[in-house]
């Protein structure tokens, strides 16, 4: 069996919501409910009547203007802006559910140390154990600004920050030890203030006393979750994580990722077993493989247009940390002349959307390359469950993350097309064994 996670990658923000941009006609009501909660308990309660593992939610806190020197695109087609903050979402996504875990995205340079841990402890309790959190270190020189810096910290101390930031984390969710809590209303005693400690912690990016000033949660440390493939990104996964998402292009690449993250982790100390990678994929499914192939013809077809165009040199934009402003490049420049190393954002995704590609111009890189891949997976619900049953076989694990458009349709399609053809095939669980995030995580 796999494990199933789905990527919300609008976050707490507006959801595909114009046919016009591009978006489908499935798109319902989100330009004026996307800030209402009725979407989100509806994937909730649908996804975990397909069994997944969690729900990833981004998040970002800016609005994005690299793209042309300008915030003009990103506002007049929703990109990346309006968005809420994810944590308010947990709690409600939670209480119309029993299994399903929320993971919603936190950032380094955002939140202290101290108030994550008190937060994330927080919506343990009231998620009785199916909260974790997604790190990340944020990517553009407009969210650090909106934080105090006057620019971001360059990539790799960045990540050298976000792993001294999830000690400090840790620190404090176990400042309380075993049997601290005593809660006896006869003796009138709640707590052994012996076995509450501060934890001191002095380092290069945090200082924090402690304790942590409430009780461990179900999970006590809330599961790690990172998406980061650099060098220092594998070193955090590989130290820290719970669970990883990754982008690879097929099962090979898929099963060389795998492998590196596994070593790291046994020579860090770690079972291997602790760290489910869910690799993200962009299926196309239909009623039929004819009706996917029609809709991925389309859709590829739509890639050229420029609407498309459009989204995607904003996105690369963004990508690069909002140090390269793609809009202002001639696309008929070869990509060969474009000062790629003054990017400071993700790095192996901008390498993956332009490497070997130096003698290719800019307009027919932007036409063909996109950051996620479908991995292959198109095709009736049969076709797709078939598929991706091969591509962990070859991969040897540990699952999926299902990056789709926020439509109930694509919800309706992978719950009740999608995932009783898994079942039949003993791909995914028929039913939740554990009753925290952390879990149904090693439950296999």
């Amino acid at each position: 069996m796999f494990h199933m996670g789905w990527f919300l990658g609008d976050g707490f923000g507006i959801h595909p919501w114009s046919p016009t941009n591009g978006d489908g006609p499935w798109t319902g009501t989100n330009a004026t409910d996307w800030m209402k909660p009725g979407i989100y308990v509806d994937m909730a309660t649908s996804l975990e009547r397909a069994g997944f593992d969690y729900i990833l939610i981004e998040d970002t806190s800016m609005v994005e203007d690299s793209y042309n020197q300008s915030s003009e695109t990103s506002l007049r087609r929703g990109f990346m802006a309006p968005k809420n903050d994810p944590l308010p979402l947990v709690p409600l996504m939670t209480q119309v559910t029993k299994h399903i875990g929320i993971v919603p995205t936190v950032s380094t340079i955002q939140y202290p140390p101290f108030l994550a841990a008190r937060a994330f402890t927080t919506l343990d309790h009231l998620t009785e154990g199916r909260v974790g959190m997604n790190v990340v270190t944020s990517v553009t020189d407009r969210v650090a600004q909106n934080f105090g810096y006057e620019r971001h910290l360059e990539h790799d101390e960045r990540y050298d920050m976000a792993m001294e930031w999830i000690d400090v984390v840790k620190a404090l969710e176990n400042s309380w030890d075993d049997g601290a809590v005593i809660a006896d209303p006869i003796a009138g005693i709640y707590a052994d203030h012996t076995k509450v400690n501060p934890i001191e912690f002095v380092g290069k990016y945090f200082k924090c006393r402690g304790p942590l000033n409430t009780i461990p949660g179900p999970q006590r440390n809330v599961p790690v979750c990172s998406a980061g493939s650099s060098e220092l990104g594998r070193v955090l996964a590989a130290n820290y994580d719970d669970t990883q998402i990754a982008i690879v292009k097929d099962a090979a690449d898929a099963k060389t990722y795998r492998q590196d993250i596994r070593a790291r982790a046994a020579a860090a100390g770690r079972n291997p077993d602790d760290i489910k990678i869910l690799f993200i994929a962009t299926p196309t499914i239909a009623a039929t493989d004819a009706e996917a192939h029609a809709a991925y013809e389309a859709a590829q077809a739509f890639r050229k247009t420029d609407k498309a165009i459009e989204y995607n040199l904003w996105n690369m934009s963004y990508t690069s940390g909002g140090r390269i402003d793609f809009g202002a490049i001639d696309p008929d420049t070869k990509v060969g002349d474009i000062d790629l190393s003054k990017q400071n954002g993700e790095y192996t995704s901008i390498a993956g959307l332009f490497g070997g590609r130096e003698d290719e111009t800019l307009r027919e890189v932007v036409a063909s390359s996109f950051q996620v891949k479908d991995m292959g997976l198109v095709g009736s619900p049969s076709t797709v469950a078939d598929k991706m049953g091969e591509i962990m076989e070859e991969a040897g694990g540990d699952g999926f993350l299902f990056y789709l458009p926020t439509t109930r349709m694509n919800l309706a399609m992978v719950s009740d097309g999608l995932a009783p053809e898994l079942r039949r095939r003993g791909l995914i669980r028929e039913e939740y064994t554990g009753s925290t995030l952390k879990e149904n995580l090693t439950a296999f």
